[in-house]
This record gives C-alpha cells, structure tokens and sequence, in this order.
C-alpha cells in the first residue's frame, strides 16, 4: 500500500521568545508530536526593518505593550548565530530535523554553510527579487510561501527563481494567508488546489487559522507540506503565540494528518477492501421464505422476505425466483435454495 506522506514542518518562528531554553524545549515538544522538521527564524533586525516601521495590527494586540516599533520587537526575537549549532545538534538527539527561514541574504548563506535541506522563503519576500535570485542560485530545494501575493505575483516570483537557476521541480508552493490569526472565512484553501493546476507545481499549506482543521483539509485536497505555528502555551507574550497550536494540538494534528494520508492510499478502484470481506456474508442479505409454503406453490414476492446473513442467494436474483414453483414443502424463514425451486434457471 502506497502512502505518500506529507512534510509537516513545526514552526517554532519566534515564540523563542529569546530563550534558548525555550528554544529546546519547542524542538522536544515538536519532535513529541512526531512533526518532520522544527523551524525558527534567522534574521538580524537591522537588515529586513528599519527602525521607523510599526507594528502589525496582529503584533499590536498580541504583544500588548506600549511600544508600536516593529524594529524594538523583532531585536528582541533575534535568535543568535551561536544558538544555531547548539539547536541543530539538540534537534539531532531528539529524532526531528532542524530548519530555519532566512529573511536575509547574508541569513541564507549563514544557513547554507549549516546544511540546511531547503530554503524556505517568507510570504514578506515573494516580492524582493534580489533575495528571491540569491536563493534560487544556491541550487537547493525552494519552499515559497504566498501569503498577500496575487496568482500573477506568484508567477512573477517563480519566473525570477527559474531566470536565476531554480528548477521548477524543486520548487514547493504553499498557499497561506497573512493574518494571525486567519479567520476561516479567509483562508481560501481552493487557491492551493488552482496554484497546483495553474503553475504545474507542487503545492503545500501554510496555516495561521486556530485548530486544526484545515491543515488536514489542506492534505485531503493535495498538498505535500504543512506548516504550522505552535508554542508551548499560548499566554506567553510575544507576536505570534496567540496564532500557535499548543503540544498537544500540534499532536493531534500530526496524527490526523498521518491518517489522512492512510485514508487517500489505495489503488483507487471501487472494490471491497481486505478488512470488508469477512463482513459481506454479515452485512448483506439473502432471500428467505417469509412462510410455510407447500409443495407446487407458485412463489409471488409477498412470499419471500429479504434477511441477513447473505450467504444465500443474493437478492438481486429475486425476478429469477418469483413465478417459480416450489418442489417441495418449506419452511417459514428458511432459505430459499437452488434445490427447492423448480425449474430454477429455465
């Protein structure tokens, strides 16, 4: 039985909160939960926002202090260059791979020379083409997140990566949407299914929605990865806690999407499967006579009666019956048998 199984990425993101313990503890719960890979986010903050920038209003409401300066927030979210090594070996004990998401050039060659499996790019970047072409000319896989872009901005991105070296094969598209968290009546998840038509790529799901619903939708319809925002508790203060799934969530949603992808194997062909067949004789029915008949009666349908078990004749040959005579006398509630039927097949 073939089962393809989807990429589920724990993204941990920032809700480090600038704790290396912390830290640790997000990969020990992703990897808990039986998740591919546990990411965080590498980034200096002088490099992707200047210090005039305001907060998103999501950033407002759930950091929740005085200071709206996007720049002061993400400083204080920078995950050092030290803690990098120290994390991939800890991901490494615990059984789960470690990525993260540069939003930088110079992030993306320090993640390069860390092995990294793939590059993934933020839905903030499908835009800035210097840093989509510095990427694509590393000849690694691509994860592109699309969350605000339009169809055409997609296109767009996708045509500086190849331009630039990038093989469309190695290119995974997730549809997402940039709000935390998204409400349901926003997230859309029928954009993923037209990007996989529309750009010959494969295609994934990248959720802020809170639960767990629509990521295991998301495989249903065709994606290969999932990503997903957890913390240990959502009460920590911080940007994006609000928006993540706590460990026993993230767990669940592992295993829903583990069956998921169990119910969708198979051949495809409409047949009785392996574990139904000890149930066909329970679950169907045969033709019984409803009451004592004598011998020469002509058989009328208010004759028979249709009961289980069905290891006697199928009901679908009851025209093949009526208008027959019986043979011999029989009994009330007994089956209806080729042998007590006369001139059965004529």
């Amino acid at each position: 039985m073939a089962v393809n199984k989807t990429l589920i990425i724990a993204e941990a993101g920032v809700n480090h909160n600038g704790d290396i313990d912390l830290a640790k503890k997000l990969i020990a719960s992703a990897a808990d939960a039986d998740a591919d890979y546990v990411k965080f986010q590498t980034f200096k903050a002088d490099k992707i926002v200047s210090r005039e920038a305001k907060k998103a209003d999501y950033q407002v409401r759930n950091v929740n202090d005085s200071d709206d300066s996007q720049y002061a927030m993400l400083k204080k979210l920078e995950m050092p260059d030290e803690w990098h090594s120290v994390l991939i070996d800890y991901a490494e004990a615990k059984g789960i791979k470690f990525l993260s998401t540069g939003f930088d050039s110079e992030s993306i060659d320090f993640l390069e020379a860390l092995h990294m499996d793939f590059f993934k790019i933020p839905s903030g970047e499908i835009t800035n083409k210097p840093y989509l072409m510095h990427i694509a000319k590393k000849g690694k896989p691509v994860v592109l997140s699309t969350g605000m872009a339009t169809l055409q901005e997609v296109k767009e991105a996708i045509q500086v990566m190849e331009d630039a070296g990038l093989q469309r094969p190695q290119l995974t598209v997730l549809h997402c949407t940039t709000e935390y968290p998204t409400p349901m009546k926003d997230v859309n998840l029928k954009a993923m299914v037209t990007m996989e038509k529309g750009l010959g790529v494969k295609v994934g799901y990248s959720d802020h929605t809170l639960g767990i619903e629509i990521p295991i939708a998301a495989v249903a319809l065709g994606a290969v990865v999932i990503e997903k925002h957890f913390t240990l508790d959502r009460s920590l203060p911080g940007p994006d806690h609000k928006a993540s799934l706590e460990p026993v969530e993230l767990k669940a949603m592992v295993r829903a999407i583990r069956n998921v992808e169990l119910g969708l194997s198979g051949s495809g062909l409409k047949e009785p499967s392996e574990s139904e067949f000890k149930n066909r004789e329970i679950g169907r029915k045969s033709i019984f006579f409803k009451s004592d008949l004598s011998a020469g009666h002509v058989i009328s349908l208010n004759d028979l009666i249709m009961i289980r078990p069905g290891d006697g004749l199928s009901p679908m040959l009851v025209d093949s019956i009526v208008g027959k005579k019986t043979k011999e006398d029989v009994a009330k509630m007994s089956k209806v048998e080729y042998n007590n039927i006369d001139d059965y097949g004529n």
